[in-house]
């Protein structure tokens, strides 16, 4: 059991990182589309995040407050993986070409 919540809170710890890269990178850029690239990849960490931590409290405690509010947490992280995997997926087809029309 220790090893898996070491590894929660690993991920959670890389999920944190993977986030403030992503924003940082966000801010830094002047392309409107890699702008928005960029939020939705940080919005995919938080969202890992936000399931990672709903794990590590389901391996820490055992209550039926826990299981309840870690099962949201699981639900609002995933969606909000999917819905940025969309988005992310969708700016990513046009990040060539605004790369090679602001040249």
């Amino acid at each position: 059991m220790n090893i898996f919540v070491f590894l929660s809170v690993l991920l959670i710890t890389f999920s944190f990182v993977f986030y403030f890269y992503y924003k940082t990178k966000q801010f830094r850029t002047s392309l409107p589309i890699r702008k928005n690239w960029y939020a939705a990849m940080a919005s995919m960490a938080l969202g890992s995040f936000i399931v990672f931590f709903g794990i590590n409290q389901l391996l820490l405690f055992h209550t039926v407050v826990t299981y309840i509010v870690a099962g949201i947490f699981i639900i609002l992280g995933i969606g909000l993986i999917v819905y940025n995997f969309k988005a992310a997926k969708h700016y990513r087809s046009f990040l060539d070409e605004e790369t090679r029309l602001n040249k």
